[in-house]
């Protein structure tokens, strides 16, 4: 496609100029060409950086049209063969000289502001994190309903009294150990006093025994008795990189029953450049933090982590290395937990049906208190 042509619908595209059917197909074109769909994510991080440095030329703009007032009025001096220099007129000029002085100093709070939180926090302005928040409404809605039918079902008999913690948000995780330890993000569990995982309507009490915020990866480990544990996990965990275009999917609880995704592999890298993540075309929503990424065999390629607030079906996650990593080093930190990632692969030439059956039970809710 013609780039001036390609430009010209993206402009339309991002300014909502598009009817649905319109944007319905060049959304099919985005998912079907990721060249188009990495255009798209450019052009729209190009255009915020522009709009940022059209506001900074505006409030210079307006800092020398104060200059050019105070020289009209004799406020500054400004010889040709030096630099300006300031005349001393405090008593006649005073309000005039505030006034700059003020517009002075909101242009450089503004500029310095604006520097700290595209240089510091990026991710606060683009990416959004992809755990739940939880109405605390539906869940003490949920907790009366659940109350309602613990009496009717007792009859009387000893109930457990003890108050209701309050949930503070979800997210996915997944067995890398079918011993009880699971994969997650750091931030998922950012703040948890307690934790609790979910897996076909059945919570376990679990603790985090690892954490990384630099790679926003945690090792979680399963201690209830109710536990049983899963004595061989289907899928692998890839050490080669994937390849870009490849198809991915994903499986998470973006709602209260898993999820399932599919899409492709967009880049190399992630948001900014981080090596440590990749770059995947696919639907993700709160809560699908912390889920598994598989390539179509069935490999974990990743853990799905951020999206890209300006972009539809611009997601990141985390490279499956930093699983690995995450593991060495939490061996070598405590002598007593020794994980066993899975090392042999039952999915490779099923049907995604059949795999996604399998990959069911290994997939967690993560629930925070």
């Amino acid at each position: 496609m013609d780039e001036i042509l390609l430009s010209s619908l993206v402009d339309r595209y991002i300014n909502n100029e598009m009817t649905d059917a319109e944007k319905n197909e060049f959304n099919q074109l985005r998912a079907q060409n990721q060249e188009v769909d990495q255009f798209v994510v450019e052009h729209i991080h190009f255009l915020a950086q522009f709009n940022k440095q059209h506001k900074r030329t505006a409030l210079n703009s307006l800092l020398n049209q104060v200059h050019d007032s105070l020289v009209e009025n004799g406020g500054i001096e400004v010889k040709q063969s030096a630099e300006p220099k300031v005349i001393q007129l405090w008593h006649k000029y005073k309000r005039t000289i505030a006034v700059a002085a003020t517009i002075a100093g909101i242009t450089a709070f503004f500029t310095s502001g604006t520097v700290h939180m595209v240089s510091n926090k990026p991710t606060e302005s683009y990416i959004q994190q992809l755990s739940r928040k939880v109405d605390q409404q539906s869940v003490k809605i949920n907790e009366q309903n659940k109350e309602i039918k613990k009496l009717s079902d007792s009859q009387n008999e000893n109930i457990d009294t003890t108050p209701a913690l309050q949930q503070i948000s979800s997210g996915t995780s997944f067995l890398i150990d079918g011993a009880g330890y699971l994969i997650t993000n750091a931030h998922v569990i950012k703040g948890a006093n307690t934790l609790v995982v979910v897996n076909k309507n059945k919570e376990y009490k679990a603790e985090s025994i690892y954490l990384d915020p630099a790679t926003d990866i945690a090792i979680l480990q399963i201690k209830d008795k109710k536990w049983k544990p899963n004595t061989h996990l289907p899928y692998s965990i890839r050490k080669n990189k994937p390849d870009l275009g490849e198809e991915i999917f994903t499986m998470g609880f973006p709602r209260n029953e898993i999820v399932y995704n599919k899409g492709y592999m967009s880049a190399r890298s992630g948001y900014n450049d981080d090596t440590l993540s990749i770059q995947i075309a696919i639907g993700a929503n709160p809560g699908n933090s912390g889920g598994p990424l598989f390539d179509k065999n069935g490999n974990i390629i990743g853990i799905l982590s951020t999206r890209d607030k300006q972009a539809n079906e611009v997601v990141f996650a985390s490279k499956a290395s930093n699983i690995i990593t995450a593991v060495e080093h939490l061996k070598k930190d405590s002598l007593n937990i020794n994980i066993k990632l899975p090392g042999s692969n039952n999915l490779k030439g099923l049907d995604i049906v059949s795999q996604t059956k399998k990959i069911e039970d290994c997939v967690f809710m993560v629930k925070t208190y």
